[in-house]
């Protein structure tokens, strides 16, 4: 597989609580550079951020993050002021406790209403799979595939476990057909990332493979 093609499905990332303006105007640099799918930012950089790319790349953010159990209403405006400020995709995290007492019909009507206020822009649901058994991921391939959302994810990259070979097998099997799958966290290096591609990722979030290429360069 060649580099362009993994790095065109990368969202480049940077979701440290620590990251400045210059270190995000760095991934942005890079993310246009490399030709990377996105760049997946916090949401309090992206009006400047898309204002700073002039289209030439998508950005990205995450809502309800890390942990996810913000309300419905938080969820939706989040998205709703992302969306506003110039995102063009969207990454929102399920409320896990709802996973565990098995409130199917909310997990899905807020993942549908974070559609909705996504107004027609991409919507990737982060289900956390480190905490979550194979019944419950199978039931969230499932919901989120109701949902009409754009993508399933596995992880935050913050909830104690990454990304996993068996994760996106699993997603592959049991999603609909019109839901893409984005493998998260701990994706180390070119293998690991021609790997989830190869199982049916069609997207990693991920710096390390942009930092991977530039030491190559270097």
């Amino acid at each position: 597989m060649e580099l362009k093609d993994i790095l065109s499905k990368c969202d480049h990332t940077l979701l440290a609580q620590t990251a400045t303006w210059d270190e995000i105007r760095t991934i942005c640099d890079d993310g246009m550079k490399y030709g990377c799918a996105s760049v997946c930012i916090p949401a309090s950089y992206v009006k400047q951020a898309a204002q700073y790319v002039e289209g030439k790349l998508p950005i990205c953010t995450v809502i309800g993050f890390p942990n996810g159990y913000d309300t419905t209403a938080a969820k939706c405006f989040m998205a709703s002021d992302a969306v506003e400020n110039g995102a063009e995709e969207v990454d929102m995290v399920i409320n896990i406790g709802w996973v565990k007492d098995k409130k199917w019909e909310d997990l899905l009507s807020e993942i549908k209403a974070v559609k909705e206020a996504c107004r027609g822009k991409l919507l990737k649901v982060i289900i956390e799979t480190c905490f979550l058994t194979d019944e419950e991921k199978v039931k969230m391939c499932q919901i989120v595939t109701a949902s009409g959302a754009d993508y399933i994810k596995t992880s935050t990259g913050f909830g104690g476990g990454g990304a996993t070979r068996e994760d996106v097998a699993l997603f592959a099997k049991h999603i609909g057909p019109d839901v893409k799958i984005k493998a998260a966290g701990g994706i180390a290096n070119i293998q690991d990332a021609e790997d989830f591609i190869n199982l049916g990722a069609s997207r990693l979030g991920t710096s390390r493979i942009v930092k991977a290429v530039k030491a190559m360069e270097g």
